[in-house]
């Protein structure tokens, strides 16, 4: 029997082979430190915790949910956007509460594609942002990651050469996997670009509050005129360390906004009511959690930047999302990123995501995660610099291994 259809339209799921090794290892009684998925170890905050027990069992409280989100989340939401990045917005046209960001952008594919509409997606990029309108039955058109002049080069050529033409724009800043930075400039561009050939912008920022160097990544709403053309997905997954809640919003263009809010009608009843008070008190909270994980995830990147260096790899030190994007070390660059992740895992028992997960323009590089603790990341080093000293007597026959210089 031939696959479904939408079935058909998704390619193997690469981090799939990754998770069998790993699980088959962890079975054999291997201690697998994993830095394959952005899955955050830290804690939710205590006072959300409280607000969660405090109103769980209460009347009406496990009844349906409002599919859009409870008024007061919405509010929240809208709050938070006036505070940080001074941008107004009408909770109850402008702010949908999703079933985190990624349910969110499923459903905004689904809501505003028609069979065949094309999609600009960056590559690399989390796999969502392309698999989402693939599944609702458009074709993807990738374009460069990073906010480089060359990005807007690609988009003038793919507005010009595609048939139809593009209805959206996907962006991600901070960028999962690449961790890249946008300024608000390069929105400005990007937003002039979208009004001039009439296309939606799609901003992906479940990583604006996990930066380092005390500059607040932006949103793109704050670009003036956005909007009219832009709807941004967030999400309490990373800021507050609620990633299993699942809890995130769509916020900004009204028509945008009101096509999710028609399509989650028909699917969903909203999260557990409970959970939306809990998420309201997370927004409207003090901000001191928010510092605090800051403050561990860059003092974990700086431990496996220098660790990392020690054991005979040489990342980048990202300077927001929690993520590192680190090139296959040279000695392995005859490797895929594939099966450069299979390796560690057998040979050094850590566990990275392959590059190539994130589509082809990720071949080359690893994506780490910093949810392990420093201990764990320094264990991690240790096992590296082990496997790297031995590899030259151990992998000689089995994997092409380029000469030291």
């Amino acid at each position: 029997m031939s696959d479904f259809y939408r079935i058909k339209r998704l390619p193997p799921y690469v981090f799939e082979q990754v998770n069998r090794l790993k699980a088959k290892a962890r079975a054999g009684g291997a201690d697998i430190i994993d830095l394959g998925m952005g899955n955050p170890d830290l804690p939710a905050p205590r006072h959300v915790i409280e607000k969660l027990v405090e109103t769980a069992g209460r009347p009406r409280t496990d009844r349906y949910s409002a599919s859009k989100g409870i008024a007061g989340l919405r509010r929240a939401q809208a709050g938070y956007y006036e505070r940080r990045f001074g941008v107004k917005l009408d909770p109850e046209t402008q702010v949908v509460a999703t079933l985190g960001s990624k349910e969110g952008f499923a459903n905004m594919a689904q809501a505003i594609t028609a069979p065949g509409d094309v999609i600009l997606a960056p590559n690399p990029s989390y796999p969502i942002h392309a698999f989402g309108f693939l599944m609702a039955g458009g074709v993807i058109r990738s374009v460069p990651a990073d906010p480089t002049p060359q990005l807007f080069h690609a988009l003038e050529k793919a507005v010009a050469h595609s048939i139809p033409k593009p209805i959206a724009i996907v962006v991600c800043y901070p960028a999962n996997p690449t961790a890249t930075v946008a300024s608000l400039d390069f929105y400005k561009d990007l937003v002039a670009f979208a009004k001039r050939h009439d296309i939606f912008v799609l901003s992906d920022i479940a990583y604006a509050e996990v930066y380092f160097d005390d500059n607040p990544p932006p949103s793109i709403l704050q670009v003036n005129g956005a909007i009219d053309i832009a709807v941004e997905f967030s999400s309490l997954s990373k800021t507050f360390s609620m990633a299993g809640w699942r809890i995130g919003f769509a916020v900004g263009n009204e028509r945008l906004c009101a096509a999710l809010a028609r399509v989650k009608s028909y699917l969903d009843y909203g999260a557990f009511t409970p959970i939306q008070v809990a998420a309201t008190a997370a927004l409207n909270g003090p901000d001191d959690c928010i510092k605090e994980m800051r403050a561990i995830y860059k003092k974990r990147r700086d431990v496996m930047v220098e660790s990392f260096a020690q054991a005979g790899w040489t990342i980048p030190a990202p300077s927001a999302s929690m993520f590192v994007w680190a090139p296959i070390p040279e000695r392995f660059s005859g490797m895929t990123s594939l099966e450069f992740s299979k390796l560690l895992i057998e040979r050094a028992d850590v566990a990275v995501a392959p590059g190539v997960g994130f589509g082809e323009h990720g071949e080359g590089y690893l994506r780490l995660a910093l949810v392990e603790n420093e201990q764990r990341i320094r264990q991690a080093a240790r096992n590296l610099r082990r496997f790297f000293e031995s590899a030259e007597t151990t992998l000689h026959n089995v994997v092409p291994l380029q000469a030291r210089g």
